[in-house]
């Protein structure tokens, strides 16, 4: 746990098509940690769209954000666009070499992996794509919510809720990050038991699996080159 009196500068990024709620889901949590300053920065200043049209907005390009305490890095469609993105990546890796916590999202640890960051870590990331981490030299655990040491994994969508009340926990203390959670009344309860590949339906799964099998195959060809660009051998 960080000392309270020690101000936190927290910043997301975000890109076009990525899936709102890696980064909307966390903002509730990483907004309310006590002491700190939360910011959302893009590639440049000005507004995308997530992957199914939410407009947003940063608050500063990535050129003009701080070195940040923490980092948040979310996942979606539009992360596939940017793994060979070198100002982006680059931004990534600066930002996590100065930082006291990384906190990555979905497929954002495929960005993460991109940029070199995960060689040796346990991570996680969507059930999809959980099998291209090896491709980054990370080693998959299949779990919500994944701690390595400064870093926190979570596995995606309204996982990261549950990554972020953790990381609060690591920064701020558990009373604060509970606190947190009972202002967000956050106590699922889901009408259906199907948010995993184990427990869903094995035609919903299949059905799942389809949709997601063309970007699915690019991420791989991509993954897999970048494992060969990182020197990475691959079975």
């Amino acid at each position: 746990m960080i000392k309270p009196d020690t101000h936190l500068t927290i910043g997301s990024l975000l890109f076009e098509a990525l899936d709102q709620i890696d980064l909307t889901g966390p903002f509730e949590v990483l907004s309310r940690i006590p002491n700190s300053t939360y910011r959302i920065y893009g590639r440049t200043a000005e507004p995308v769209r997530d992957m199914n049209g939410l407009r947003l907005t940063p608050d500063a390009a990535l050129a003009d954000a701080p070195q940040l305490d923490v980092l948040h890095v979310p996942g979606g469609p539009g992360q596939e666009a940017l793994m060979q993105d070198q100002a982006v990546l680059g931004w990534i890796a600066q930002q996590a070499a100065g930082a006291r916590s990384v906190f990555s999202v979905c497929t954002g640890a495929l960005l993460c992996g991109a940029a070199g960051l995960l060689r040796g870590r346990h991570a996680t990331t969507h059930w999809a794509s959980l099998h291209l981490l090896p491709c980054f030299g990370a080693i998959p655990v299949n779990d919500r919510v994944v701690v390595d040491g400064t870093w926190v994994f979570a596995a995606g969508v309204t996982s990261g809720i549950d990554g972020a009340l953790r990381l609060a926990a690591e920064l701020r203390g558990e009373a604060a990050a509970q606190a947190i959670q009972l202002d967000m009344v956050y106590a699922p309860e889901p009408p259906f038991n199907s948010g995993t590949p184990e427990t869903a339906p094995p035609a919903i799964l299949s059905a799942a699996r389809n949709a997601l099998r063309d970007l699915t195959t690019r991420r791989e060809a991509t993954a897999r080159r970048i494992a060969a660009q990182l020197g990475i051998k691959q079975n």
